[in-house]
Formats: structure tokens, C-alpha cells, sequence
């Protein structure tokens, strides 16, 4: 559903209740001064905190890792309600037109615990609103993995046959090479464990973040092997343990996109990686000076794979910021565990 339509479907359900509430003082003919001025207080503040808790307070902290801030959220929601009432009703109410809702005797500890009562519905209704609308949406992500599943699974079975052989190949070769040549069998024993990585499979699409982290070693130093002494690669790992887990070759493109247009023999400005893992955050950050002489400027369709798989299986769990002045190249990935 787009913007525009969610707008309009807000303003329609807004209106029909309102006007549920107007009309009934009509027809009871309780329309007065005081109630109008009240009434309309009331549920312009209903409306406040709805969307408070509606845009921000549900969407970014509605999860089991969060439930201190959701509470936090929920209680300054709670605040802003009785506050901007009071500063309405009791004071500028009462100044421009002579009357408040409640007695200038009324205790502060009395005018909070009222409003306690007449702040929550509110924020309960609009629980429900964003868990409903949030479990339509996720119904929908699921049926589109399942739609992405299928056709990653029809893709592998197409080509399972050439990995399998390469692997088994590359294991001959190993075994030819290792007389011949140490620096050889190293380049082909590297080559042999990528193979291997990619063909690993688990019941739940995700692996060991250590293996992850070790894929990308191994990258790197295929990739050392091939420009050493001139190969400048600031590799920093931190924080990573064998209980992590993601799902797997999505950092991959990152250092594929690095390596094809960065500049990898400057020693001023190496290309450098960090992975981070802070308080189950998995951070990671790829930079590169970009090579003015790279002839092919196309990203291609690896950063486009890799912020659609982050947005099917990592929904409103992960941040990506790509950063490009044209003289420097840096991606900066969020992943929630």
C-alpha cells in the first residue's frame, strides 16, 4: 500500500469516528460552550498520541530487544498527553475564556491519575493498528521469500552439478600442485574453501558468522596472493563469536564492489574493512579509494541483490548507507542478530 493511499485511508477513518462523536452531541443537543471547547481538546490530544506511538514509539522499539525504550517510549507519549491537556485546558482555556475542565483546587497527583485513564485508549488502540497493519505486511514479505525461495532453489538446482564438480576438481588440482609449487597449492587450497562455503546449506538460510567472517579471510587473501607486495587491505575484526549467526554472502558484494573499483596498490588510502559486533549489532564498513582508471563504472546487480535480500530477511532490522564523492567509495551496513 502506498503513501498516499495510507493517508487517505487515516483521514477517512478519522473523520467517520469524529463526526461519530459530534454527531452524537448533536442529536442529544449537548452541544455547548464547555464541551466543545473539551471535546475538541480531547481529541486533538488522542490523535497527538496516537501518532506518537503509531510512527514512532511501535515501529522502532515493538520488540523483544527493545522492551525497555518501548516502555520509556509509551511513558513519554503518556507525558506529552497530560502535559500539552493541562497546558490547553487549565491554562490557556482558562485565560482566554474564563472556564477550565478541571477545579483550580484539583491536586497534581489527582489530575495524573484521571488522565492515566483517558490517555491510554488511545495508545492501546494504536498498538493494535500498527500490530495489524505490521502482520499484514509481514504475511506479505513472507510470500514473497517463499516466492524468492523458490526461484533461488529451481536457480541452484540448474547449476549444482558445476560447483560440485569444480570443487572436486579444484581438490585434484590442489594435490598436482602441491609438489610443484607451495604459493600454488595455497592459491588452490583458497579457491577450494570459497567453493566449499558456497555449497553450504542449513535448515534455517543462516551460518555461523565466524564462517562468514572466515569467507571473506579467505577472499582477501586469494586476492593477496595474486597483488602481494603491492596489495594494501586493512582487514578489522571485533566482537565475533561462534553463537552468531546471518544469513550468508551478503557481505560479500561489498568487498567483490571494493576490489573491482577501488584502488588496492596505494598504501595512503588502503582499502579497509571493519566488522564489528556490538551488543548483537553486526556493523560493518568497506571503504575504497576508487580507480579513476577502471574502465567498467557499473556497481552491477550485486549491491541491488544484497539490499533486497536485506530488506526480505532483515525487515526494519538492518540500516545501509552507501557513501560516493566520486574520489572515495564507503558502505556502511546495521544488521540486528
Amino acid at each position: 500500500m502506498n503513501k498516499k493511499k495510507q493517508v487517505l485511508i487515516h483521514i477517512l477513518c478519522w473523520t467517520l469516528l469524529l463526526g461519530y462523536y459530534y454527531i452524537g452531541d448533536i442529536i442529544n443537543n449537548n452541544w455547548r460552550d464547555e464541551v466543545w471547547h473539551f471535546d475538541v481538546t480531547i481529541n486533538f490530544l488522542h490523535i497527538v498520541e496516537f501518532y506518537i506511538c503509531y510512527l514512532w514509539v511501535y515501529p522502532c522499539y515493538l520488540r523483544k530487544s527493545k522492551i525497555p525504550q518501548l516502555i520509556a517510549g509509551v511513558v513519554f507519549t503518556m507525558a506529552v498527553f497530560i502535559s500539552m491537556r493541562y497546558l490547553l485546558e487549565e491554562v490557556l482555556n482558562r485565560h482566554f475564556f474564563g472556564f477550565g475542565n478541571y477545579s483550580q483546587n484539583t491536586t497534581v497527583l489527582y489530575y495524573i491519575r484521571d488522565n492515566l485513564y483517558f490517555g491510554t485508549s488511545y495508545i492501546v488502540i494504536a498498538a493494535a493498528v500498527w500490530s495489524t497493519q505490521n502482520a499484514f505486511k509481514n504475511e506479505k514479505m513472507n510470500q514473497q521469500l517463499r516466492v524468492e525461495a523458490e526461484k533461488a532453489e529451481l536457480s541452484f538446482l540448474k547449476s549444482q552439478i558445476n560447483p560440485h564438480f569444480l570443487y572436486n576438481t579444484l581438490n585434484y588440482i590442489y594435490s598436482l600442485a602441491l609438489p610443484v609449487s607451495d604459493k600454488l597449492a595455497a592459491a588452490v587450497i583458497r579457491l577450494s574453501d570459497l567453493m566449499r562455503y558456497t555449497l553450504t546449506e542449513s535448515p534455517d538460510g543462516k551460518v555461523s558468522l565466524l564462517k562468514e567472517v572466515d569467507y571473506l579471510e579467505s577472499y582477501v587473501e586469494l586476492f593477496r596472493m595474486r597483488f602481494d607486495p603491492l596489495f594494501y587491505v586493512n582487514f578489522e575484526v571485533e566482537g565475533i563469536n561462534d553463537q552468531q549467526r546471518m544469513a550468508p554472502l551478503l557481505l560479500i558484494p561489498f568487498l567483490e564492489n571494493a576490489f573491482k573499483h577501488g584502488v588496492l596498490n596505494d598504501p595512503e588510502h588502503p582499502v579497509r574493512i571493519t566488522i564489528k559486533v556490538i551488543r548483537q549489532e553486526l556493523k560493518v564498513s568497506v571503504f575504497n579509494k576508487i580507480n579513476q582508471n577502471q574502465k567498467d563504472h557499473s556497481s552491477g546487480i550485486g549491491l541491488i541483490n544484497v539490499q533486497r535480500r536485506l530488506y526480505l530477511i532483515y525487515p526494519g532490522k538492518h540500516d545501509l548507507e552507501v557513501q560516493n564523492d566520486g574520489k572515495s567509495y564507503q558502505v556502511n551496513l546495521r544488521i540486528e542478530l
